[in-house]
């Protein structure tokens, strides 16, 4: 598959539909399964309070793939992604309340990079519960 967005088309600035992700306790353990990642600060209330955290808390790793699930959709094909990056600022906070968290993601085009690799750089904004979770979250992404 190739990227569906064309590269002359798309100036900086250009904005990526926005995203919510839900995120529950049962996401966790699903996401724990298939990455085999138990450590039960993203399971076991009472331990992720002992180490210091407010609550359990979802994974890193799969933060930053709901974030990049904006450009994947947007580009209309995962292997467009030539280079991804993320700083962890804020763990998402996932309550057991039937209800959990939400990751809300945001992006726009920040530069037209190579115009013969028909590359861009697309900066995301990711917060849940109103704290920004992800900085310097970049994406370079090569388009049709």
């Amino acid at each position: 598959m190739v990227a569906t967005v064309a590269y002359d088309a798309v100036e900086a600035g250009t904005e990526l539909p926005a995203q919510s992700f839900p995120v529950t306790r049962e996401t966790l353990v699903r996401y724990a399964g298939a990455s085999g990642d138990f450590n039960p600060i993203h399971w076991n209330e009472r331990f992720a309070r002992e180490v210091g955290l407010p609550d359990v808390i979802a994974h890193g790793m799969f933060t930053m793939a709901e974030a990049i699930r904006v450009v994947t959709d947007w580009a209309g094909d995962p292997g467009a992604v030539v280079d991804y990056g993320v700083r962890f600022t804020k763990p998402v906070v996932v309550p057991d309340d039937g209800v959990g968290a939400v990751i809300e993601v945001s992006g726009k085009v920040a530069q037209k990079l190579d115009d013969e690799a028909r590359t861009v750089r697309v900066d995301l904004t990711a917060t849940s519960g109103g704290q920004k979770v992800l900085g310097m979250s970049r994406a370079v992404v090569r388009l049709a």
